[in-house]
């Protein structure tokens, strides 16, 4: 058993006794150095650094302190981003106490005056900065859970760059604290330099002219022509119905958008995407920063032989190779049992393809077709544009 208290920039002052008894009875104190300096002569237990890398050492360097009263010292509330959940992932919850502390996120939310209920929260603590796109939007507030002092400059700089150079910025230093302090400014003309400890308020302004649902306008993407457009994409998405915490390959990628818009529907989804094109696929990976989501998964190769090795997917999209040999079944395989597979045919070829699977498989075949208005001499007249032909099938449950 370990037990994870939470400890805020109050240090000892901020604790509950139930905290401090734990400390003080325990034999062995982990933590990074600033929380250890924290609790220095108020307990006789033996100070323990964390290993660096943590992640990749975090069990076997557990292993050694089997048998000893154990407390990990965490910053904050240890269940938001924090030790205790990783502790939790990696033991067990039988295996962990957790002891909280109010969060950087309550603190900053009662400084700012803003509802926790009315903020997006972002951590770019070990995580990409670009990650912060995805939530920018005219008059949403996002806290930013900093990874040290550069932090704020880093995303100032990131807004200016995705038109939000207007929005304010509030960081927060040392809450709750003795050394607590304020500094305000816009991320156009941000240059203070600040204490590591800090969270980052913006009020965004600006437009990036995205929505939240799926469907982002066709220009929002770098490709070659190989990106499935906007109307079709929107319906494409509705049947491949993304859920929280869902892992979707997207099968013949090529700029990537179907996963783009994947991982987009929310923060816990992730996506594979399998593209043979090298140049395609470093598209996918522009694109994917772009627009929020840069921990899209890129595979390069063809499938179905690149499929070796990659994680069990919930979902199968496929939007390129239907007619090469052994492609949809070796997708079909693939999937977790009641898993879901999704695939669009534009040639008759590939259409044909389907209609073979929808009669092996069953499922539904829906047929879209879309026109455009456009020009038509003096007067404007409708462009159809190719029937995309859609078959989704959920496989059975397993029992």
């Amino acid at each position: 058993m370990i037990t994870v208290v939470g400890i805020g920039a109050d240090g000892w002052a901020g604790l509950t006794d139930a905290a401090r008894v734990a400390i003080t009875e325990a034999e062995v104190v982990l933590g990074g150095r600033r929380q250890l300096e924290l609790v220095a002569g108020r307990t006789t237990a033996e100070p323990v650094a964390w290993p660096s890398p943590m992640l990749p050492r975090l069990v076997g360097f557990l292993d050694g302190f089997a048998d000893r009263n154990v407390v990990a010292l965490a910053s904050g509330d240890p269940m938001l981003h924090g030790m205790g959940g990783t502790l939790v992932r990696a033991l067990g919850a039988a295996h962990v106490t957790v002891l909280g502390h109010p969060s950087s996120v309550s603190l900053a939310s009662a400084r700012m005056g803003w509802p926790v209920e009315d903020v997006e929260i972002v951590t770019v603590v070990g995580r990409p900065l670009d990650r912060l796109r995805r939530v920018l939007a005219p008059g949403r507030r996002v806290l930013v859970l900093s990874a040290g002092a550069a932090s704020p400059a880093e995303i100032a700089a990131l807004l200016v760059d995705a038109g939000f150079g207007a929005s304010e910025m509030t960081v927060l230093e040392q809450l709750g604290g003795p050394r607590e302090r304020r500094v305000d400014g816009t991320a156009e003309k941000w240059d203070a330099a600040v204490d590591p400890l800090n969270i980052v308020a913006l009020l965004c302004h600006g437009d990036s002219g995205l929505g939240e649902t799926a469907g982002l306008p066709d220009d929002a993407y770098r490709h070659d022509g190989q990106l499935t457009k906007r109307d079709v994409r929107a319906v494409t998405l509705a049947h491949l119905a993304p859920r929280p915490g869902e892992l979707l390959w997207d099968v013949g990628a090529g700029c990537g958008s179907i996963g783009i818009e994947w991982m987009r529907a929310h923060p816990a989804c992730t996506a594979v995407a399998i593209e043979s094109d090298t140049e395609r696929a470093a598209l996918i990976g522009a694109n994917a920063v772009t627009l929020g989501v840069p921990g899209l998964r890129v595979v390069v190769g063809r499938a179905p032989e690149t499929f070796s090795g990659l994680p069990v997917p919930d979902v199968v999209f496929i939007g390129g190779g239907l007619t090469r040999e052994g492609v949809l079944p070796a997708c079909l395989a693939a999937l977790r049992p009641g898993g879901r597979i999704v695939a669009n045919a534009v040639t008759l070829e590939s259409e044909a393809a389907l209609t073979a699977a929808h009669a092996a498989h069953g499922g539904q075949l829906v047929r879209v077709s879309v026109a455009r208005a456009g020009p038509l001499g003096e007067f404007t007249g409708w462009r159809p544009a190719m029937p995309v032909t859609i078959w989704s099938l959920t496989t059975p449950a397993a029992r």
